[in-house]
This record gives C-alpha cells, structure tokens and sequence, in this order.
C-alpha cells in the first residue's frame, strides 16, 4: 500500500523537478489537526493525519512539503464563498486560495475533508436530532462538494486528489447515561445516510475516498460495543471535562485517519 502510493508521488514529482513538490490539506477542523488543549480551548496541532501522511511520505519524496488551508468550522457552503467563514483568507475563500495556491506551487497531492461541520449543526448531546435538519445539511453538503471537486479538478489535472468520509463521533453518547443508546443510534443512522451522499459525489467525479467510518467501525448498522469503544478512545469524547467531551479525534485516532487516507490513495 505504502509503496504504491509512494511511486505515485515519485512519478509525480517528475514535472517541474526545480520546485519543491507541496501535499495540500483542505478542509475543516480536521485538516489542521485540531484538539482540545488542557484548557478545552480547541487549537490546531501537529499532531493531525496531514501531518502524519506528509511525516511518512517525505521520507520517500525528499523536499516534500506540507501546506494546510483547512479551517476549523468550515462549512462546504463557507469554503466555496467565504461567506459566515470562521477564517479568513487573502484570496476570499478556502476554495478560491486553494486554487490561487495551485496555480502558484507543485502541488502533488490534494486531501479534503470537508462537510463534517454542515452535519454537526444537527448533532448534540443536549437536545434531540432534528431529521429536517440532517435532510437539509445533506443535501447542501452534496451540492457543494460537487462544486468543490469540480473546480479543484479543473485547477490541478493529473494531481491526486482523495477525499473522506466521517466517523460517528456521538457514538459514544452510549456510554453517558440511560438516553445515550437512542442519541447514539439516532446519530449513527443520519452519519450513515450523510456519508451516503458524499461518497456518491467523490465517486461520481472520480475522487477515491478514505473510508474513515469503516476504520471507525462507524459504518456498522447498529451501535454496539465495538464503534462505542472507539468513539471513546479515539476522540476526545470520553474525556472528562473541560477537554471532553469533544467530537475531535486525538492523536490515535487522527492516524487511524490517515490510515485510512493512505488506502485510498494507494488505489490504482
């Protein structure tokens, strides 16, 4: 697996050989390796599964070079426009740095994990899921993502680029008290349904997908102990408070990501 994907990157860095060849992480909080700190102030890390897949693969394309555009709370909406934006770029929008970058640098690999946060506007441990809402968030997601995909393909052709589904991160709601079992199935079924319309966008326009809910156990038909398990150990969800709990995943569970990341883009 790791040596497929490292002739990929080999072969791609064949092009343009004088300037340094750049992985492009975008997305939300994911992108940039967000965690709660001791303080439960959540703040990007090191410790991301970007930054576990460029630690890997630079080993093999010397020079390789991390740049993260993602940003924490980015919504597909938000990436696209700018607009309600948590951050703000030089050039208006996530998307539209993205391709700035693009047409700026040797880029030779693209990962993007976004509309996890269109999701979590539905999502909460403190009042019941809203099936309206989950139905709206999917659709606009959906949309977007097309949109997103498009326009990164139109500005970078030939260069790999892979997306990702999500874990179920209230999952763990199963072990927080006699109500948790329904918010955590209830969860479950509008995770599945979501991840659903991402992956027939990604395989629609011919973007591999890092099944990060099969890693998760996420994509199971029903809780169990297993996805519960891991809904507690590889996020910051069994935490105790003030740095849990918290849908994030730590450091185990950002490289189980990029495990996951890693397959995919492996694939012929």
């Amino acid at each position: 697996m790791w040596l497929a994907l490292v002739s990929f990157l080999v072969a791609a860095n064949g092009a343009w050989a004088s300037d340094p060849p750049y992985y492009l992480a975008l997305g939300d909080s994911l992108a940039i390796g967000i965690q709660p700190d001791v303080n439960g102030q959540l703040q990007p890390t090191s410790q991301g599964y970007a930054d576990d897949l460029h630690s890997f693969y630079r080993s093999h394309l010397p020079g390789l070079q991390l740049a993260k555009l993602g940003c924490s709370g980015e919504t597909t909406s938000s990436m696209i426009t700018g607009l309600q934006s948590p951050c703000s770029y030089p050039a208006g929008s996530q998307l539209s740095q993205a391709i700035a970058f693009l047409q700026s640098h040797r880029v030779v690999l693209i990962t993007v994990d976004i509309g996890g946060d269109n999701l979590l506007g539905c999502l909460s441990l403190t009042r019941p899921i809203d099936p309206a809402c989950v139905i709206s968030a999917t659709t606009t997601a959906a949309n977007d993502l097309a949109v997103i995909l498009s326009a990164l393909r139109a500005n970078a052709p030939g260069v790999r680029i892979v997306g990702m589904n999500y874990y179920d991160p209230l999952l763990a709601a199963a072990a927080f008290g006699p109500t948790g079992g329904t918010l955590a199935s209830l969860s479950l079924q509008a995770t599945t349904a979501f991840n659903g319309a991402l992956v027939a966008v990604y395989q629609a326009l011919g973007v591999p997908v890092a099944d990060v809910a099969k890693t998760f156990r996420s994509n199971a038909t029903s809780v169990n102990f297993v996805n519960v398990t891991i809904a507690l150990a590889w996020t910051w969800m069994g935490a105790p408070a003030p740095r849990g709990p918290d849908v994030h995943p730590n450091a185990i569970g950002y490289f189980a990501i990029a495990t996951s990341f890693a397959k995919a883009i492996a694939q012929p």
